[in-house]
């Protein structure tokens, strides 16, 4: 089991690797090069469904910070497979109930689930698009209290979340 478990952490981290290599290729222009990124990201996803049909979630105290942060990515990055979003999702929570896992990042799954199933988001996490210059978040449930929530689970404010993403 030990050397499986060691095993799997470097798998997980190879993955998240790969993931942030192919990342730039989401939003090209290509369309060859966005297939590339849904084969990566659909093989990563069909791969963390295994990984969970074993292990449950991938904890941190199981593979390792590095391990864990790249499952919870490849997790993000399913977003044509609902299925092992929601699974990692509510297996992801469980662990941030025993507290195994980040909240922060469980928020993030959180927002990129409901946005994937065309639900509006908790904590503004994810973005729309770009309106004179500033990231607009899709809809958020409580757009009041994002900022609030974000605090919750250790996000900073909305505007300085999206200072990221603005063109310099």
């Amino acid at each position: 089991m030990a050397h499986d478990v060691a095993a799997l952490a470097v798998e997980l981290a190879n993955m998240a690797a790969a993931d942030h290599q192919s990342a730039v290729r989401a939003n090209s222009d290509d369309p060859a090069e966005q297939l590339a990124w849904r084969r990566l990201t659909a093989r990563h996803g069909d791969r963390l469904g295994e990984i969970m049909d074993e292990y449950g979630w991938p904890t941190a105290e199981l593979v390792g910070e590095e391990a864990a942060r790249a499952a919870w990515l490849i997790a993000q990055h399913s977003d044509r497979q609902l299925d092992v979003q929601r699974r990692a999702l509510h297996l992801m929570q469980q662990a941030v109930s025993a507290g195994s896992a980040s909240p922060r990042e469980l928020a993030f799954l959180r927002d990129r689930t409901l946005v994937n199933e065309g639900r509006k988001q908790v904590y503004g996490t994810q973005i729309a698009g770009v309106k004179d210059g500033a990231p607009i978040p899709w809809p958020c449930e409580e757009p009041e209290r994002m900022n609030e929530l974000r605090a919750e689970v250790g996000i900073e404010p909305f505007d300085e979340y999206v200072v990221k993403f603005s063109p310099a």
